[in-house]
């Protein structure tokens, strides 16, 4: 089982570390292990109990009747919450519990309640979105493990793929073919995934490879299938690839009108060429690609 520091715990949750004291000394709302020097050492199940005691505090129930309340009561009433919810970031916070304890099952729960109530591209925009972005600085920081992020990583995936599955297949025309991949390296999907469902859905005709898909694979289908247009992400920075000099050897494929690309990293060109188009988030993709 693992162990958190309260700065780790911090991080995790959001709830800064004096807090957390205050929540532990004068309500007992955790109690966590301590080592010979004192210090204090949090486990999953204190960080899923810190995340549910802040949805509740945050919804108007008093840190005092909390206190009161078992693990199961906590948990149930949290549950309701997603029901009831106006606030997709309760969402998130839900689903890092879910992440931190493994919980598939709560998963399928929160996610199912975010759809219903504000439909499924909203929850992949303002609630997986943020999610994913809080995961990453959580990673990083050695907050989570990459099980942990794996785990929700897949979770994700699948509801998008499962999605894009049930879309009625579109038909191929001259100018609705969209070839999609990720560059040889990046493995970050997710994003990707979601602009596949968008341009399904809106009747679009998608080639879609996948993650880490060598250039010349890339140039050799673009040149054989004619797609007029290419979308792709660079998404990790640790990525040794010239994102510029990439680009250019994309531009020379003759039939390719527009490459559409996204992704942390590639919003940190400075130029790029008529033919290359960067989008920044969702709704210019809905502006410039769907509309």
């Amino acid at each position: 089982m693992a162990k958190y520091s309260i700065k780790e715990i911090e991080s995790l949750t959001g709830i800064k570390a004096h807090t957390i004291r205050i929540w532990e000394k004068r309500y007992n709302i955790i109690n966590p292990e301590r080592t010979s020097t004192n210090i204090r050492l949090y486990s999953d199940g204190d960080i899923k109990r810190i995340l549910n005691v802040s949805i509740l505090n945050h919804h108007g129930l008093k840190i005092s009747k909390i206190s009161d309340l078992s693990n199961d009561e906590i948990n149930n009433k949290v549950l309701q919450l997603t029901l009831h919810c106006k606030e997709e970031d309760r969402f998130v916070d839900m689903l890092v519990a879910c992440m931190v304890e493994l919980d598939e099952q709560r998963f399928e729960k929160i996610v199912s309640n975010s759809v219903f109530k504000i439909g499924f591209e909203e929850t992949i925009s303002n609630v997986v979105y943020p999610l994913l972005d809080r995961i990453g600085v959580l990673w990083q920081t050695g907050s989570i493990s990459a099980a942990q992020e794996h785990f929700m990583s897949n979770l994700i995936r699948q509801k998008l793929i499962a999605a894009i599955d049930i879309l009625p297949p579109c038909e191929k025309k001259e100018h609705n073919q969209y070839l999609l991949f990720l560059p040889e390296g990046e493995q970050h999907e997710i994003g990707l995934l979601f602009y596949y469902y968008l341009l399904k859905k809106n009747g679009k005709y998608v080639i879609y490879l996948g993650q880490s898909v060598p250039l010349n694979d890339v140039i050799e289908i673009a040149e054989t299938r004619t797609p007029p247009f290419l979308l792709t992400a660079f998404v990790c920075s640790q990525n040794s690839i010239d994102v510029l000099s990439y680009l250019q050897e994309l531009e020379k494929i003759k039939n390719v009108e527009k490459i559409y690309i996204t992704g942390a990293f590639a919003n940190q060109l400075t130029h790029t060429s008529c033919k290359t188009e960067l989008i920044s988030n969702i709704k210019q993709f809905y502006k410039n690609i769907l509309v």
